[in-house]
């Protein structure tokens, strides 16, 4: 059919609809037109297309104007219920449990078909919740990843967004200041409102109606936390995210907001020129740009990521591991082989024990990076590594470069020097001859399994929150 004429089915209810107010059978309104009733009994079950020349002869029988057979709207109440369940019993969700469709007909009150309208709602409601499996997530994390390498995990568009909004907060120099992100919030018309009962299934809360963005009452030291999280709270705004519709789209907004903070927070001009003096000094080094807008040190290892490729003309790796050698977050465009699974996921991956992202584990001066030159399959690699440590466990922080880059970093001069051939397993995941042959089939270690093995991916509209604990907490401070 053209644009802007309704669909089939549509079109026949609002024939039917007129056909009925005016008291015609199907054989007395074919007459009229000049077609059997058999065949505006297909047209009315929105099962063929009428020409139009049988839709003007149809609006003259029926007294009606052209436009109003065609209006896309259902002519009633009841037409609308049967509309929309056609629509969710023709869906490939309906088709996949295999059972029959129900039919419409007067038989049906309407409230009954209200009902079964009501849970094919609820039904595909549900189905939108659950948004991925975990091979899915996986897959959508890998491809994600893909796409930031392709990039050279640089976003330009988000760059000027967050320049344009630090300068009109009034900043100029140094670190941005909790003030600062205030104002940036108060020229979206939104005030930043800390309290401590937020849901533990959230990091902030926004309020869309009352124009307020909740936060926790205390972060890390330096308050880099606090302002972080406003600041992504804010990004959902300013780069018009809407209700993820998959996991994929979930990941991309995370991605994008966690940027947007980053840019703010440590400003592409800024950190260009600082980063460039030190290069240009051959002093570069992750803790002195931590230091100098006051983040942590693995915020300020990612905002290198994002600039060392476009600005400073130099390709990269990050690495964020786990105390038992897990890879939690991973990046690299200098052709490091990251482990992988199948899927090409990285995530959960060991690396190899002789990278300098698990040797600095080994250390006991945990307070300064630790420095390292590795042998690859793929070449030499200088790495630079700070270890860390959460509630729950310790981790390592590591960003390294190809072995003709070193000279631009401070360490370069280490003499510790390591030699990787992972992914082969003789490299450090196959015990020594003498140690296998001697207890081979003698040893039953009881493993420690994983709690996010078995655990499936959060649901909701936003994976993981609890959406009856943020409206009860909204509704508990509307009136304050």
């Amino acid at each position: 059919m053209k644009a802007g004429t309704p669909d089939l089915a549509t079109l026949g209810h609002r024939i039917r609809h007129f056909r009925g107010e005016r008291g015609l059978t199907l054989d007395q309104l074919g007459e009229a037109i000049g077609l059997a009733g058999s065949q505006l009994s297909l047209i009315e079950n929105g099962k063929r297309e009428p020409k139009l020349s049988t839709l003007d002869a149809l609006a003259v029988a029926l007294g009606v104007e052209l436009g109003d057979l065609l209006a896309r709207e259902a002519p009633s109440p009841r037409a609308a219920l049967e509309l929309e369940l056609a629509r969710a019993q023709s869906s490939a969700l309906y088709a996949s449990l295999g059972l029959p469709p129900v039919k419409p007909g007067r038989g049906i009150s309407d409230e009954t078909l209200e009902a079964i309208v009501g849970l094919h709602r609820e039904l595909q409601r549900r189905a939108s919740e659950a948004i991925a499996t975990p091979e899915e997530a996986r897959r959508a994390n890998t491809d994600l990843r893909e796409r930031m390498r392709a990039r050279a995990n640089y976003l330009p568009d988000i760059e000027d967004l967050a320049e344009q909004q630090v300068r009109a907060s009034g900043h100029r120099t140094g670190a941005l200041t909790h003030r600062e992100v205030s104002v940036m919030a108060e020229r979206l018309g939104f005030r930043l409102i800390y309290v401590d009962d937020l849901p533990d299934s959230t990091r902030s809360i926004t309020d869309l109606a009352n124009g307020r963005i909740y936060l926790p009452p205390a972060s890390i030291p330096g308050g880099h936390g606090l302002r972080s999280m406003a600041l992504q709270a804010m990004a959902h705004r300013l780069l018009g995210h809407t209700p993820p519709a998959s996991y994929d789209e979930f990941l991309q907004q995370r991605l994008e907001i966690n940027y947007f903070a980053a840019a703010c927070l440590m400003p592409q001009e800024a950190s260009v020129a600082f980063l460039s003096q030190a290069k240009k000094e051959k002093r570069l080094a992750i803790e002195d740009f931590r230091d100098a807008f006051g983040v942590t040190h693995e915020a300020a290892a990612l905002r290198f990521s994002n600039l060392a490729t476009s600005h400073l003309d130099m390709t990269l790796h990050f690495l964020r591991v786990a105390g038992d050698g897990a890879l939690l977050k991973g990046y690299e465009n200098d052709g490091l082989p990251l482990p992988t699974d199948v899927t090409g996921s990285i995530e959960g991956q060991w690396v190899c024990k002789k990278w300098s992202a698990r040797t600095a584990f080994d250390h006991t001066n945990r307070t300064t990076e630790n420095y390292q030159y590795t042998d690859t399959p793929t070449g030499t690699y200088w790495c630079a590594t700070q270890t860390g440590r959460t509630d729950a466990a310790e981790f390592s922080i590591t960003v390294g470069v190809p072995f003709n880059q070193a000279k631009w970093f401070r360490g370069r001069e280490t003499t510790v020097r390591a030699v990787s051939t992972c992914p082969d397993d003789s490299c450090c995941r196959r015990a020594p001859a003498g140690l296998s042959e001697r207890w081979s089939g003698r040893a039953w270690p009881s493993a420690r399994l994983h709690a996010h093995v078995l655990s499936p991916l959060p649901s909701g509209t936003f994976p993981g929150v609890d959406d009856a604990e943020v409206y009860a907490f909204l509704e508990a401070h509307a009136d304050q």
